[in-house]
């Protein structure tokens, strides 16, 4: 009986280093799965971080581009602003200088009419 015993003892040690050595590779096989799937979700999350990098790079390219724009623009329009400052001094220039031709023109009018009417007078008196 003993040896019987000893017999099934071994059977029974055989089986359960079987079993640990199963569970083992199970667990291992477990653990690398389970690192896998962190790889990969590492390697999203790095895709997913380099697409918002470039999406901020080329965020960063356009507001530079719409800021130079703008700049341009502003200077623009205060060059338009000189120049409507500057024609519009012109017209009042020109404005003045109108109204003293016109009132100059009046003047000689007067003249003209007063020398027309002294001509008269003075042919009147020769008749």
């Amino acid at each position: 009986m003993s040896a019987v015993l000893i017999v099934v003892i071994v059977i029974v040690v055989v089986l359960a280093i079987g079993a640990a050595v199963a569970l083992g590779r199970r667990a291992q096989a477990r653990r690398q799965r389970e690192r896998e799937r962190q790889a990969e979700r590492a390697n999203a999350h790095r895709d997913e971080a380099q697409a918002h990098a470039s999406k901020a790079t080329s965020s960063a390219d356009e507001q530079r581009a719409k800021q130079a724009e703008a700049a341009e623009r502003e200077e623009a329009a205060e060059r338009h602003e000189r120049l409507a400052q500057e024609r519009r001094a012109e017209a009042d220039r020109l404005a003045e200088e109108a109204e003293k031709a016109a009132s100059q023109s009046q003047r000689e009018r007067e003249r003209a009419r007063a020398h027309g009417e002294k001509a008269e007078g003075i042919e009147e008196e020769l008749k």
